[in-house]
């Protein structure tokens, strides 16, 4: 197998040109590109037991390829391809919970498919709920403790934020329509965590519905037992009036991507869009960047110092190796339908491993911020020498390290 460079990796960090430093990985006749832990160098051997070839092939670091893994780091990866789906009228939906992925115990997610005219019933949750549409157009609408309303159409890359316990629902408006699902607890599926309007209705009295609503008991005999989606619902996108008023402004619960450029990002690698409440004043719990890298292009070295970060991975090909302190570190391959959770403050990259496709996907941070500190620019804003000293550096190279973060960086 050809060698496969990785200055991107070590000479990106530093900020810095120079010779390629390259990584064997495997030789002919067998190694991590045919799924077999053979590092073409005198380690390893076939398998000869039962195992998954394409799941090897498409893991070649689970076989041993990254020969600076080290020590023992629990699995931060799912496949939503590896959940459960729930099969239903007008629509699917799959989850990712704390269950499937025990790391991630401050978000759990969800992809949801919405037919036309489909809706997801009228419901809340005691958690606060993110979502992000990826295909097709969603009509929404909610209402606050006082009475202030939203009903808006979202297009992809539009996303929205429902602080815990507003009562909410989404209609799906072309003919498939699909998106994200975040929530701020890894346990979604606890019992108390989502209350559906028509399974509260069915258990309760008649007689009370009749006097709370001053209607009569027989209006509520064809209440259906709960299913979270209606099929075939007229599409109605009429004014909302009455109630307090329209949540807009800061108080919106919906962020247009329209409204909002891109930000400005050193490294020429890629785009990033970071909808925090620098962007979108109402989500205070979950903060979310969009990400899109280059064919060969490296999100640079860093960490997160205020949360952990869960990671979907919406298209192409990538890696990332997680370094969780004492020296233990382990490298992980993803693709699209793939998620992650780095711990907190854990050190780590994502690497697009492509030569001709983009990799995109989606950060988020239980917190009302994005907040990274790269690598390169700590070490270029230390002393040289010390730099120097530590890393067994020449100084010269220290005093070269670049002092502004690159976040994405370009294929070199």
């Amino acid at each position: 197998m050809r060698p496969l460079q990785v200055s991107s990796c070590l000479l990106a960090a530093w900020g810095v040109s120079g010779a390629v430093i390259e990584r064997q990985s495997g030789g002919d006749g067998g190694g991590f590109s045919d799924g077999q832990p053979i590092d073409g160098n005198g380690k390893g051997a076939p398998f000869s037991g039962g195992t998954n070839h394409q799941i090897d092939l498409q893991n070649p670091d689970n076989l041993g390829q990254q020969s600076t893994d080290n020590g023992v780091v629990p699995n931060l990866k799912w496949s939503f391809s590896d959940s459960k789906t729930r099969i239903l009228r007008g629509g699917w939906v799959r989850e990712q919970v704390v269950t499937d992925l025990p790391e991630s115990r401050d978000i759990a997610s969800a992809q949801q498919h919405l037919t036309k005219g489909s809706i997801r019933e009228l419901h809340w949750h005691r958690v606060a709920e993110w979502g992000y549409v990826y295909a097709g157009a969603i009509l929404l609408s909610a209402v606050d403790q006082n009475g202030q309303f939203q009903v808006a159409k979202l297009e992809v890359g539009d996303i929205w934020y429902f602080p815990k316990g507003e009562g909410h629902t989404v209609q799906g408006l072309e003919d498939e329509n699909e998106f994200l699902l975040i929530f701020d607890d890894g346990n979604f599926d606890a019992v108390g965590t989502t209350f559906n309007v028509d399974d509260w209705i069915t258990h309760t009295p008649k007689s009370v519905l009749s006097k709370n609503f001053g209607l009569p008991e027989s209006v509520f005999g064809s209440v259906p037992s709960p299913n979270p989606y209606i099929n075939n619902a007229t599409i109605d996108t009429r004014n909302v009036t009455g109630g307090n008023g329209e949540l807009t402004g800061n108080a919106s619960y919906v962020y247009y991507a329209k409204d909002h450029p891109l930000e400005d990002v050193p490294g020429g690698g890629g785009t990033l869009r970071i909808v925090d409440t620098t962007t979108f004043p109402v989500a205070t719990t979950i903060a979310a960047s969009v990400v899109t890298l280059e064919p060969g292009g490296l999100r640079e070295l860093h960490w997160h110092p205020n949360a952990q970060e869960w990671l979907y991975f919406h298209k192409g090909q990538g890696r990332a190796t997680v370094f969780i302190g004492n020296a233990n570190a382990r490298t992980f391959d993803f693709r699209a339908g793939d998620t992650g959770v780095f711990p907190d403050n854990s050190g780590h990259y994502i690497e697009n491993t492509s030569e001709t496709e983009d990799l995109v996907w989606i950060e988020i941070y239980k917190s009302d911020r994005v907040e990274d500190i790269s690598l390169t620019q700590w070490l270029g804003l230390t002393p040289a020498d010390i730099v120097a000293s530590v890393l067994k550096i020449p100084i010269e190279v220290a005093e070269n390290l670049k002092k502004e973060k690159q976040r994405l960086i370009k294929n070199r």
